[in-house]
């Protein structure tokens, strides 16, 4: 009797409860900071997006009274150099200087204009003692790096000195800087390449007389300045191949070609 009624109450529930389906939650989706693109009217068709994580920004940057003084100071330079004046004021000022060269001329223009500003800030005379009292040496590579390290983190960001092969030799000759300050600011893939790489390893190599290249990370923001490597010539350079960021500030092209 028992057996019984235990096998219909079994028969009950197999054919009475419906079946239940497994809901798996759908893992979110990441959230991309900002895209990199081609620029439309180099192909001639609307670019699709390619999404690249960049991290967060690095900022709020706490900047001392030197840090302070000598943005003031390029800024200055860079608007005296265009002859564009802006009534901002601390890192701002600095980038609206910058965004100013972008806009107002050609790519060729915008690294003559940038080298003009540097020798206005920084006295010819200096640097040609500097000059000859550290000719190009694995001693004078490394000076170079930690002294751009200690001094220019209020342009780049904070930034540290790493070792590479050079000659078959380790040197710590690299300043790598962790998240670009500039770069972060301008958003801007063209403004990189042709108001800061391009006239900085110029002016260095004819200032200093020690070549260096510097090699942007446009996913992550990162830069390494390589001293006593010589930079790729313009037309081989990656950076001119390079899609700008969706975000781009500046919304220009950035090729080698005179027409940025």
């Amino acid at each position: 009797m028992e057996a019984t009624r235990l096998s219909q109450t079994k028969s009950l529930c197999s054919t009475s409860l419906p079946h239940r389906r497994l809901i798996v939650p759908r893992p979110k989706r990441p959230s991309f900071v900002a895209v990199l693109t081609q620029p439309a009217d180099s192909i001639g068709i609307r670019p699709l997006a390619i999404p690249t994580v960049v991290t967060e920004k690095a900022g709020p940057y706490n900047d001392s009274w030197f840090d302070r003084i000598a943005t003031h100071h390029l800024s200055q330079s860079v608007q005296a150099a265009t002859g564009l004046r802006n009534s901002k004021s601390g890192y701002e000022s600095l980038v609206e200087a910058a965004t100013a060269v972008s806009r107002n001329f050609d790519a060729t223009k915008q690294r003559e204009l940038v080298i003009q500003a540097l020798e206005k800030a920084f006295p010819r005379p200096i640097l040609s003692l500097i000059r000859t009292l550290l000719p190009q040496s694995k001693f004078a590579r490394e000076y170079f790096a930690v002294f751009t390290t200690l001094f220019f983190a209020w342009l780049v960001g904070p930034c540290e000195v790493r070792e590479s092969e050079l000659n078959g030799r380790r040197e710590k000759n690299v300043v790598h800087i962790k998240k670009c300050r500039f770069l972060e600011q301008t958003n801007c893939v063209g403004m990189c390449s042709n108001l800061c790489k391009i006239p900085s390893q110029t002016f260095i190599k004819d200032s200093l007389g020690v070549p260096v290249n510097m090699v942007p990370n446009f996913e992550d923001m990162s830069c390494e300045m390589i001293f006593g490597q010589h930079p790729p010539a313009l037309l081989d350079d990656p950076v001119f191949k390079q899609p700008c960021y969706k975000l781009c500030k500046a919304s220009r092209r950035h090729h080698t070609k005179c027409s940025s």
